[in-house]
């Protein structure tokens, strides 16, 4: 590899891959394709940036002359608010990567790799799947339907491009301190005080109320980004799923320092769902729905073709982002920050907060 293209380089996952590319070699030239770059310190002094909104009409052209000459690209750039307008979601992250696609077939890029999640999987709670399982989405939830749909062009560029190798990639939850006060930000404000993870740091929430039943698993974003330096290696094709072991509600509850107090997950929804409405929580019922409905995913294809294993369990992966939670922690990138929020009326003349753009 000689040079790679990523679109959304300074968001959670797009940190780990900066990463595990500066560690394989020094020698890899990083094109990173964001809205905002970040400042020149690490771990983003290695990238050379450009500015590039991939919903505007101009975008195939920016791309096109970015990608020129490059080895791949890496798709991974994904708008995630304003949650409450999910048609909008979906319109912009397939016009942005239709552009990213349609950029890499005229710039003769030979390897795109396409950047997913568990929640392009149907909801199957209590299943473990493999890449072959359908990808229709988890229902209900924006963010779930438009990784189906997205995913869906994916496959269709891939049928009409034999001569483009084509991968995609489905991690779990991807965890990493530094993304904490953008986790914070998307889900837990302004209703859940960040102290209540400083007291799961220190081991005095001796109870934790969760969901039941509850199986989920978690992967570092520097493991997802293992993962792709992999694939881009060995110019693999087709999905993998990525993800580290499993964690029952009790496995959890102890990654906290507490003991799990089982609630039924109708109640915890509904609960959820009110604070929703009421504008109290960034948590939509859609994304509480990943979380409790997405399958357990089986990564032995990874494992056996790539070579990759998780350096961190899920347990690590959660004690971690707990820490990060607690000290609302960010990465000096734009997209990580907390305060990446901007105040639009609402229809009722009152003032809101809502995430404009991806990274």
């Amino acid at each position: 590899m000689v040079k790679v293209v990523i679109t959304g380089a300074s968001g959670n996952v797009g940190t780990g891959l900066v990463r595990a590319l500066a560690a394989d070699s020094p020698d890899h030239e990083i094109v990173g394709v964001c809205r905002r770059p970040p400042e020149a310190v690490a771990p983003y002094d290695s990238v050379t940036w450009q500015v590039c909104d991939l919903a505007a009409d101009d975008a195939p052209d920016i791309l096109e002359d970015v990608m020129r000459g490059a080895d791949a690209v890496v798709h991974l750039a994904w708008m995630f608010q304003p949650v409450r307008d999910g048609a909008r979601l979906q319109r912009t992250n397939f016009k942005g990567t239709a552009a990213v696609l349609r950029a890499a077939r005229r710039a003769g890029v030979p390897h795109v790799v396409h950047g997913s999640s568990i929640a392009a999987y149907g909801s199957a709670p209590t299943s473990t799947v493999s890449e072959e399982a359908p990808t229709t989405g988890v229902t209900g939830s924006a963010y779930g339907e438009g990784k189906s749909e997205v995913e869906a062009e994916v496959a269709r560029f891939a049928a009409e491009n034999p001569d483009v190798a084509v991968a995609v990639v489905r991690p779990a939850l991807v965890a990493q301190a530094g993304a904490s006060a953008s986790f914070l930000a998307l889900f837990l404000d302004p209703v859940v005080p960040r102290q209540v993870f400083g007291l799961m740091r220190r081991g005095r929430l001796r109870l934790l109320p969760l969901p039941s039943p509850l199986r989920v698993q978690l992967v570092h974003a520097d493991d997802v980004g293992d993962a792709i330096v992999r694939i881009l290696h060995r110019r693999a094709r087709g999905p993998f799923n990525v993800a580290a072991d499993a964690l029952e509600l009790e496995d959890l509850a102890a990654a906290a320092g507490a003991r799990a107090v089982p609630v039924p997950v109708r109640a915890v929804k509904a609960v959820v769902s009110a604070l929703w409405r009421l504008r109290a929580l960034h948590m939509s019922p859609g994304w509480f729905d990943v979380g409790t409905k997405s399958p357990l995913i089986d990564t032995t294809r990874a494992r056996e073709e790539l070579g990759w294993a998780p350096l961190k369990t899920s347990a690590e992966c959660a004690r971690e982002q707990i820490g990060g939670i607690a000290d609302a922690t960010a990465l000096p990138s734009p997209a990580l920050r907390r305060d990446r929020f901007k105040t639009e009326p609402t229809a009722a003349g009152s003032r809101r907060r809502v995430r404009l753009t991806s990274p």
